[in-house]
């Protein structure tokens, strides 16, 4: 069995968003041409969503940090982000062009305040697992097509995890967007998760 999962397409990863990703509200319509067929063939499709409660350390706001420099969180290293996809705002909200009759679940990460999520399987450290994993064994599913916000963040290691955790597993780069603090960084990203078995399409 095959799911689709869509890495989080919600307001603030969008133009006008707190953490808004260049050119983000357009991964909106592949989305929807893939979530249309996956429901057409009725296989899984998974939406996921940065959820932060307001006191999220990563939040350069409550670091008391410049936005987009690096520190360190709980021992694990941090990059010091916007305010964003703060539980229950518009911001955290699904992006309203996404067609979300096609959606089959929704799953929550980044909800821990000491550690930040950008896998959709595990939190930063490793420390604890989401909902997505066990959802998906549960229905026999083996092989994933991820897509979504940001390349070289949420997207790549949510990938990076599902190969890791056994899942076949399948980019759709023009679904993708990338935050780029550094110009290659999704380019970057998309040769890493290649060289660990992603098909890149």
């Amino acid at each position: 069995m095959k799911a689709l999962i869509l890495i989080d397409l919600q307001n603030d990863f969008c133009s006008g968003g707190a953490l808004a990703v260049d050119q983000g509200e357009r991964v909106i319509a592949v989305a929807n041409r893939y979530a249309a067929e996956f429901y057409r063939l009725q296989q899984p499709v998974v939406a996921t969503l940065d959820w932060h409660p307001a006191n999220h350390g990563s939040f350069a706001t409550n670091a008391g940090q410049p936005v987009g420099t690096l520190g360190e969180l709980d021992g694990l290293p941090q990059v010091w982000w916007p305010d964003h996809c703060v539980q229950h705002t518009p911001g955290a909200e699904l992006h309203p062009q996404l067609e979300q009759r096609y959606l089959t679940t929704q799953i929550y990460k980044g909800q821990q305040p000491l550690v930040d999520s950008y896998s959709a399987f595990f939190d930063n450290g490793h420390r604890q697992k989401t909902a997505l994993d066990e959802w998906l064994r549960s229905r026999g599913v083996t092989s994933l097509t991820i897509m979504g916000l940001a390349t070289d963040y949420c997207v790549k290691y949510s990938v990076l995890d599902a190969l890791a955790l056994g899942y076949q597993v399948e980019v759709v780069t023009e679904g993708c967007r990338g935050v780029n603090l550094s110009p290659r960084d999704s380019e970057i990203a998309l040769a890493e998760m290649a060289a660990q078995g992603a098909v890149i399409l």
